[in-house]
């Protein structure tokens, strides 16, 4: 990852900061974005080589603005080598009891927002013949379970659109990754949205007992580096995925009875 330039979203907190530490350690360039411009800097101050590191804030709700977004970052260093999407809100209500307008938000940051820009960033990369599109998704991208369903629509959405993706470019060169988190010790469930757009305040169990995000963030970019379409990241949660697909109606009953808050 040495010189690497990579632009990551979601960076001002979980995942996507650890991220920023990790492949500052490793030496890549970086462009942190999200929301939070204070928090960025502060991700920014903790950082072993603050020279490298770029603030770049954006609102991934904010769909307008974000081709704007894309060309200001291009334009730091030239071009991005990679793109980690790893900026979202997650979800802790039931469908029928959440607003149509909720559901609808988390289609818009996490799958519409990680569209646009990817789509903005890929023209140079197909131009330079290389680059790296990473998607940081969740095991319930893989299969739903309760509490997560527009969260759980919006992931799998990731799936569909860029596995397509990956087939249209056929291009060795340009890498297309699917990251799937299962429990990540983060701030996430604190700051899940509730069937009323609250946030739930406070952390799972479930969450509480995950991996690190900083051991989570080392898989990713070891997968990054070994070229993998698909990783999936965490404890025993991640064997649902197999579960699902060679024992599906086991995996039914079985999620069914899973804590899952």
């Amino acid at each position: 990852m040495n010189n690497k330039i990579v632009w990551i979203t979601g960076a001002s907190s979980g995942i996507g900061e650890a991220l920023v530490y990790e492949l500052n350690a490793a030496g890549a360039k970086l462009i942190i974005s999200s929301r939070n411009r204070d928090e960025l800097f502060r991700v920014k101050q903790k950082c072993r080589n603050q020279i490298d590191v770029h603030v770049l804030s954006l609102d991934l709700e904010d769909s307008e603005s974000l081709p704007t977004k894309a060309a200001d970052a291009i334009r730091i260093y030239g071009h991005i080598d990679i793109l980690i999407n790893s900026g979202g809100i997650s979800q802790r209500a039931l469908a029928l009891e959440t607003d149509l307008k909720m559901e609808q938000r988390f289609m818009d940051i996490n799958f519409w927002g990680t569209v646009i820009l990817s789509k903005a960033v890929l023209p140079r990369m197909i131009n330079r013949n290389t680059g790296t599109i990473v998607c940081v998704s969740s095991l319930v991208g893989k299969f739903g379970t309760r509490f997560r369903s527009a969260y759980s629509a919006s992931k799998h959405a990731l799936h569909g659109y860029f596995e397509s993706l990956r087939i249209e470019l056929d291009n060795p060169n340009i890498h297309i990754m699917l990251a799937c988190p299962g429990f990540i010790k983060t701030k996430v469930t604190i700051n899940a949205l509730t069937a009323n757009g609250t946030t739930q305040g406070t952390m799972d169990a479930a969450q509480e007992n995950g991996m690190a995000a900083d051991e989570c963030a080392k898989q990713i970019i070891k997968a990054i580096e070994n070229k993998k379409d698909e990783v999936y990241i965490g404890g025993k949660e991640v064997k649902g995925v197999l579960l699902k697909r060679f024992f599906p109606k086991y995996f039914a009953k079985l999620i069914k009875k899973t804590k899952v808050t």
